[in-house]
């Protein structure tokens, strides 16, 4: 069983021996290191008091770099695509919103069984939240899981719709660029090198011509990329998205790209973004009915290819699609056929979770009580109860993390095993496995050594 250790000195205790800490990490025993002192580490990033938290995030983040499996920008790998060097796959983005060690572990275990390189970490903005997980955290939980499971190779891990509220922006555009600005230093700072824009709630389908409508998206966009290339570290190129399809709603044509790129450009003329969210016809956790279940959508491939091919010819690497982890196993294949380059995965994992027979009762019990008592936004008065809760399940992350992380043996192994039956179907579905070797083609980590805390 893993410890926390109750303060810095007790860290640095516990690293006599495995690891020499300096101006990095050099573990000097790769056996002790990995079978335990990880755990160790893991869990008082997560659970420590704030400094304890501190020098347990920094020594993960330096040992992955010492063990090669640095955080890294797949920007090389885009770059590829948009230079028609790479195809043939769709990365798949795993939105891990609780028990981020143990799915990250999974993850890599399947990565490991297949020879797949291409596979990407992500959080939302709205998750960091709700689901009690700071950047930092989230880096360290997969760079941890990277370091017990013996991956080598660069690991990604994305920072996911970044994204502008329209109704605050309305009442103070500078002030909700700058939160949008705070958040993006925070989570470079913390090892997330690839980061997606989300301005296309600014979309405005009322005006007369596609550029103004597009206008405060790409601004905003243009704007936050000038902003991040100033902050990336040395030799990392940070993986920049951009979004002109709001999720849920109209589906995005090539000329809102088109008109969107211009406008970019003509904003910013530095290194653009590397790829471009669409809307095909998904909505994020999908469409819920009355008994909780979710109703089978259309999905318009045409758009994520045409766009990907307008993409290409800007020396953009393609369409990413959002909002799919609910569709039937069936689709999956048309996404590397439709020239889509990255799909975003939550809201499957999540209910594999939530609905196992061997998800402890009395936590699922508790989380249910705890989303009637709380009615976060989701709850819609009126709205029948089934619904109401399946809407609002991703709430309860954050309130019951530690329990999560805490849960018996017999049922993390049962829950874990299902997720990594689903991982290994999907990265099948998506043609990932083998691409570790163009991965390790186009892609060259820079590791980054962040400043050490204090007491370290």
């Amino acid at each position: 069983m893993a410890q926390i250790y109750k303060d810095v000195a007790a860290l640095k205790a516990g690293l006599s021996g495995v690891a020499a800490v300096d101006g990095g990490v050099k573990v000097t025993d790769k056996k002790k290191f990995t079978s335990q002192t990880i755990d160790d580490l893991v869990w008082s990033a997560a659970f420590g008091d704030d400094a304890t938290k501190a020098a347990a995030r920094w020594v993960i983040r330096c040992a992955a770099n010492d063990l090669g499996c640095p955080s890294a920008s797949i920007q090389g790998l885009y770059d590829a695509f948009a230079a028609g060097k790479a195809k043939g796959f769709t990365v798949p983005a795993h939105n891990l919103r609780g028990m981020i060690y143990d799915k990250s572990r999974a993850i890599f275990r399947t990565a490991k069984a297949t020879d797949a390189g291409a596979f990407i970490f992500e959080i939302a903005k709205s998750e960091m939240g709700y689901c009690d997980v700071r950047p930092a955290e989230y880096a360290a939980c997969v760079l941890a899981a990277a370091i017990k499971e013996g991956h080598v190779g660069p690991v990604f891990i994305q920072g996911d719709h970044f994204q502008f509220a329209m109704k605050d922006y309305q009442k103070d555009p500078k002030a909700t660029t700058d939160g949008i600005k705070k958040l993006t230093k925070e989570a470079i700072e913390g090892g997330f090198f690839n980061i997606d824009i989300d301005s296309s709630t600014l979309v405005v389908l009322e005006r007369p011509s596609v550029k103004e409508q597009q206008r405060d998206n790409f601004e905003r966009a243009a704007e936050l990329t000038e902003f991040i290339r100033g902050l990336e570290p040395k030799g990392v190129t940070v993986s920049v998205g951009g979004e002109i399809g709001e999720v849920g709603k109209f589906n995005s044509t090539v000329e809102e790209f088109e008109e969107y790129f211009k406008g970019f450009q003509e904003k910013f003329k530095g290194k653009p973004i590397s790829k471009m969210s669409v809307q095909t016809g998904t909505s994020h956790g999908g469409v819920i009915l009355a008994d909780g279940s979710r109703a089978e959508v259309t999905i318009d491939f045409n758009i994520l290819r045409n766009i990907t091919a307008a993409c290409r010819k800007v020396g953009v690497g393609g369409t990413v699609q959002h909002g799919a982890s609910t569709l039937p196993e069936k689709h999956f294949v048309e996404f590397p056929r439709s020239d889509a380059i990255e799909i975003h995965l939550a809201t499957e994992f999540q209910r594999i979770v939530f609905d196992h027979p061997k998800l402890p009762v009395e936590l699922r019990e508790k989380m249910v009580k705890w989303i009637k008592e709380t009615k976060p936004p989701e709850w819609k008065e009126g709205d029948a109860e089934a619904k109401n809760i399946e809407k609002c399940f991703k709430r309860a992350w954050g309130p019951v993390k530690k329990e999560f992380w805490s849960m018996p043996a017999d049922a993390r192994q049962a829950i874990v095993g299902t997720l990594e039956a689903k991982f290994t179907t999907l990265f099948k579905l998506l043609n990932v496995p083998g691409t570790k070797g163009v991965v390790n083609e186009f892609v060259k980590p820079a590791p980054v050594t962040p400043p050490k805390p204090a007491g370290l």
